[in-house]
């Protein structure tokens, strides 16, 4: 009788084939990321939250926060500068030039016209004076005040610069008593210096030009005045030694000899 043919365990088979000593260790799970999720092959990585951003960027304000400044909100730089370039007449010189200059120029036309003509026509300068010298005179007073106008907006601009541009704040809590100075943040400093840069300092220029520009007219002005006062003088001068012409506004005997000479009778002649 045939003895059937018998397949050996599957262990046996194993170890027919793979004759080394099988490895008892458990298998390696994977660790599953929670934030990595597998889906076509493709990584997705869950967002990352930003911090929160202060209320003033959220609010679409480019000024960094000052909770901590002490200084009152008047007294702050930025404050200021927005007050002067609000404000009469510090605004003209920050605004368009040609409308810097018109209104300069109407200011000291209208007090030249108004105010300076007639006190010279009928002041200091005397009626019987020459015209010219009283309408210069009255150029003069115009130009004057617009000089004390720029220089007041160059002070009030001045002021605000220097403020922007330190590093330190000094202000008043409640009186001129207790005064205080609180330094500026690096954020508020850089922010004040770029304002200070490239907002005031402009200003600043032009009325340094305008200023030398209207101290230059005023020399003019006064150098006029003065030769047309020394060439009266000198007209005067000649005008008693040729002959007993009659001046206006100066007496003379010799003139009024000749205009009235009764009233000079019996009265020996002058030499």
């Amino acid at each position: 009788m045939a003895t059937p043919f018998c397949l050996p365990p599957k262990s046996t088979q194993l170890t027919l084939f793979f004759p080394s000593k099988p490895n008892f260790l458990p298998p390696i799970n994977p660790i599953k990321n929670p934030n990595l999720h597998y889906h076509d092959r493709k990584i997705s990585i869950s967002r990352i939250p930003l911090p929160s951003l202060p209320s003033s960027f959220r609010n679409g304000s480019n000024t960094p926060p000052e909770t901590e400044c002490p200084v009152p909100l008047d007294q702050q730089p930025i404050n200021e500068f927005q007050n002067l370039s609000n404000s009469f007449p510090f605004s003209w010189a920050s605004g368009d030039f040609v409308e810097y200059c018109s209104r300069l120029a109407v200011t000291g036309a209208s007090f030249a016209l108004f105010i300076g003509l007639p006190v010279a026509w009928f002041g200091a300068v005397g009626a019987d004076s020459d015209p010219f010298r009283r309408i210069l005179a009255a150029v003069s007073s115009g130009i004057f005040v617009v000089t004390l106008a720029v220089v007041r907006m160059y002070l009030g601009w001045a002021y605000v610069g220097n403020r922007l541009l330190s590093a330190t704040v000094e202000y008043e809590e409640t009186g001129w008593y207790d005064g205080q100075i609180w330094v500026k943040t690096a954020e508020v400093l850089a922010r004040d210096r770029l304002l200070g840069s490239f907002s005031v300092k402009p200003v600043l220029s032009r009325l340094k030009y305008t200023l030398v520009t209207l101290a230059a007219s005023l020399f003019v002005c006064a150098f006029l005045l003065i030769n047309i006062e020394g060439s009266q003088k000198d007209f005067n001068i000649l005008s008693k030694g040729g002959g007993g012409r009659a001046v206006p506004g100066v007496y003379n005997d010799e003139s009024a000899r000749s205009f009235e000479p009764d009233a000079f009778c019996g009265e020996p002649d002058l030499l």
